[in-house]
């Protein structure tokens, strides 16, 4: 008999994919963005930032605009345990030693340059950079999804 943890069997129904950065209004809005696109409504997704701006980037909402997504009503919301406990996948980006660690949870740091402060032909990297990572995660959490 196969026992399953209760983590596996949440993600096994719905996954809930939370991305964290340190502003909330970069890298991880435009991560959610695709993961809402290439995920629908078979995967739950959050952001958060271990010391939220008051707005998104504008920048990285062009970048996004372009991909034929539009995250620019999304609001920067703080880091809380809350939101950690209750994600199956908790992906960092840059935000250090700031989200706090539960046993059970897969963790992944994704090591990605900050668009804050950069003009749009230096944010279509990270952005594109952003799709991969998302696709590949789509591919792992939902299989049938992720084949295109």
């Amino acid at each position: 008999m196969l026992s399953t943890t209760e983590s596996e069997i949440a993600m096994a129904d719905k996954p809930t994919v939370l991305f964290v950065c340190v502003h909330n209004a970069g890298r991880s809005q435009m991560a959610a963005g695709f993961l809402r696109e290439l995920g629908g409504d078979d995967v739950e997704v959050l952001s958060a930032g271990s010391a939220p701006k008051d707005s998104i980037n504008p920048v990285a909402v062009a970048a996004m605009a372009e991909e034929g997504i539009d995250i620019s009503s999304n609001t920067p919301q703080v880091l809380t345990v809350d939101a950690v406990r209750e994600s199956d996948v908790v992906i960092t980006m840059g935000c250090g030693d700031a989200c706090p660690i539960f046993p059970g949870k897969r963790y992944e740091d994704w090591e990605l340059d900050d668009p804050a402060g950069q003009g749009i032909d230096a944010v279509r990297p990270i952005r594109d950079e952003i799709r991969a990572r998302v696709e590949a995660l789509v591919a792992e959490l939902l299989p049938a999804r992720g084949a295109s």
